[in-house]
Formats: structure tokens, C-alpha cells, sequence
């Protein structure tokens, strides 16, 4: 469509030094357990959370009936979470403007659809435009298939492409393979489209398989790493998701190079949602909780936190009509403005 250049990441040269790791399954499970549990939020502040995880999800139709008509209604809720009506009368009008998903998330042939929509709403510089491609979801296609793939999401409208990594060369060891495979893959992205490269983490086999898959997309030049295409048995799990940032750590550390995360398959609740969130936070730091650096991929997570956020907002009702008795105004607004400047600060992290 309109081939806006974006800042994507560089393709360096391959270097099996980084594919060096020993990993013991049993610490990993035990730090990600404790790490995620470290934030426990509930209230005001529960709100604010859920609002902050609906801005980093990427609302995702990865359907074989998937029409126009569908498609249409995931932007449109993409969009607009929320009726404007809602955040008149609890939040600031401001605010409205940034809720809304990170991306949809779609097949190539639907990207179409998705651009549409989201250009007749005028939020194509704030709602992304994702396409699964490469074969989605096993990859087994031929090469050249899998790269006309890209090009042909691209050309539609995507800015984004997710793509299936070669998963026979990861279980063979074939790193070097794998790495030139996602290297044509990140040129056929050029800099029209951030990739993100999809580990499909339950069919790797090892943790090792895991960190090693993800030194190879980063060295290829993978804007993010992404868990699961949500098809696997095993999808996206905690102590999984600690294993790509630890290596995510170490490429860093390396290469000065900044690689993003995304969480997909099994993210369904807030509090999953939270934990994933936290994890982050704890290991990669706040400046990694934005749509540049980490993201849901989802289908259902909306639905969650669209529940918690009006049962939260119908609590504050409650007991702001309690205190209306002795405080009419204080007590409401009181509360309003509590989640205001909690998710103010979730923006600015």
C-alpha cells in the first residue's frame, strides 16, 4: 500500500559461539514461578493493568471461515474496545485515544480486509496490520513459496509479518541452515515490515532447542521473538517464555541489538496476562512493556479484559454511591482519578 520505511532490525553475521547453553528445566520453572508471582493486583489498580495488556495485544482471526465481514468486526473492536460513551463518563476523553489493540493479526489473504477497515477508521498509524505468513502454521511449503508469501501480505497493507520458522532444521541442529532461511525471510520484509518469527516452542523438543532457535532468528534479524503459532499442544508457558529472554539478555549484551517478545497461544485471562507482564518487567525491564518490545497474540484475551474492566468500574460505582451519604463528589471522583494516573503510568513505562 503506501511502503512506509519503518526501523527494523540488522542481519549480523552468523556466530555459533551464541548457540553455547546449558539449561537446567527445573531452575527455569522455579524462576519463572517466583518472578511472575512478584506483582499481585487487584482494584484500581487491576483496571489499570488490564487496560495496559489490551494496548500491548495483537487481536488475532486465524479461522478457516474467516471472511471480510469478520475481519471487519476484529478491527472495529481493535479500535474501539471501548464505547466513547464509557470513557466519557468514567476516564478522561484523552486517554481514549490510546485504547486500542496493538495490532490485529490476520491471514495474507485477509490483510486486505484489515487495511480497509482500519484506514476507513483513520488508525493506520495506531493500529498495526499483522499477517501470519511462510506456511503458516507448519512452514511446510516450499522456500520460494513461503518468501512470495511475505511479499504478497506486504503489498496488501501489512506492516507486520509473523512468520513460521523451518522446524525440521532446528530439530536436525541445522542452525546455519535455519539462520540463512530467516535471513531471506528478513530481506523480504525489508524495512516495510517488522518481523517477528514464531519458535512454535511446542515442537522444539529442548529448552536448549528453544534458546538456540532464538540466537539464530535474532542474529538473522528478527524484530521479535513469538512463542507459538497457538496450533501446538504446547503453547506459550512461562518458564518457555524465560528461556527467549534470557536469551534475549545475552544478545543483547553481545550485539547492542534490542529484540521484542510476544506471548501467544494460552494467554486467555488478565491474570495470565499480568504474570506474562510481570516476568517482563522483572527480567527485561518497564522500558520493554510497549508495542514495541512485547506483545499478546490473542483471540479471547479481550473478552477477559473487557470484563474486568467494566465489573471494576461498576465496583467503583457501587462504592462510590455508598459514600455519596456523607461525600457525594469526593468519593467518585476520587476513584476516577485513581485509575487515570494508574494508567498513566502504565503508558509511560
Amino acid at each position: 500500500m503506501d511502503g512506509k520505511s519503518l526501523i527494523v532490525n540488522k542481519t549480523l553475521p552468523f556466530d555459533a559461539s551464541l548457540l553455547t547453553v546449558n539449561i537446567s528445566l527445573r531452575q527455569v520453572e522455579e524462576i519463572a514461578s517466583s518472578l511472575s508471582q512478584r506483582c499481585v493486583v487487584s482494584g484500581v489498580n487491576e483496571i489499570a493493568w488490564a487496560l495496559r495488556a489490551l494496548m500491548l495485544t495483537d487481536l488475532t482471526t486465524l479461522s478457516g471461515d474467516d471472511t471480510r465481514a469478520n475481519v471487519r468486526r476484529l478491527c472495529v473492536r481493535a479500535c474501539y474496545p471501548f464505547e466513547p460513551q464509557f470513557f466519557d463518563k468514567y476516564f478522561e476523553r484523552t486517554l481514549l485515544l490510546d485504547i486500542h489493540c496493538a495490532a490485529v493479526c490476520v491471514y495474507p489473504a485477509r490483510v486486505k480486509d484489515a487495511y480497509t477497515t482500519i484506514q476507513q477508521f483513520n488508525q493506520l498509524d495506531s493500529v498495526a496490520i499483522a499477517a501470519v505468513a511462510t506456511g503458516f502454521p507448519t512452514g511446510q511449503y516450499g522456500l520460494q513459496t513461503r518468501l512470495q508469501e511475505i511479499s504478497h501480505a506486504i503489498l496488501a497493507g501489512a506492516t507486520e509479518i509473523d512468520i513460521v520458522i523451518n522446524r525440521q532444521l532446528a530439530l536436525l541442529g541445522d542452525w546455519e541452515a535455519l539462520y540463512n532461511e530467516v535471513v531471506l525471510m528478513r530481506s523480504a520484509c525489508g524495512d516495510h515490515a517488522v518481523l517477528k518469527t514464531i519458535l512454535a516452542i511446542g515442537e522444539l523438543g529442548t529448552m536448549e532447542n528453544v534458546y538456540k532457535a532464538s540466537m539464530v532468528c535474532m542474529m538473522a534479524g528478527a524484530d521479535f521473538l513469538k512463542t507459538s503459532t497457538g496450533k501446538e499442544v504446547v503453547n506459550a508457558t512461562l518458564p518457555v517464555g524465560l528461556v527467549m529472554i534470557f536469551a534475549i539478555q545475552e544478545f543483547k549484551r553481545r550485539t547492542c541489538q534490542k529484540v521484542g517478545l510476544k506471548a501467544a497461544g494460552g494467554v486467555r485471562t488478565v491474570r495470565d496476562a499480568v504474570s506474562w507482564m510481570t516476568l517482563v518487567n522483572e527480567t527485561l525491564g518497564s522500558r520493554w512493556l510497549t508495542p514495541h518490545r512485547f506483545r499478546f497474540g490473542a483471540s479471547g484475551l479481550l473478552d477477559d479484559i473487557e470484563k474486568v474492566v467494566r465489573d471494576g468500574v461498576a465496583k467503583l460505582e457501587r462504592e462510590a454511591a455508598e459514600a455519596n451519604q456523607s461525600k457525594p463528589q469526593e468519593s467518585e471522583e476520587g476513584s476516577v482519578d485513581a485509575v487515570c494516573k494508574e494508567l498513566r503510568k502504565k503508558q509511560q513505562l
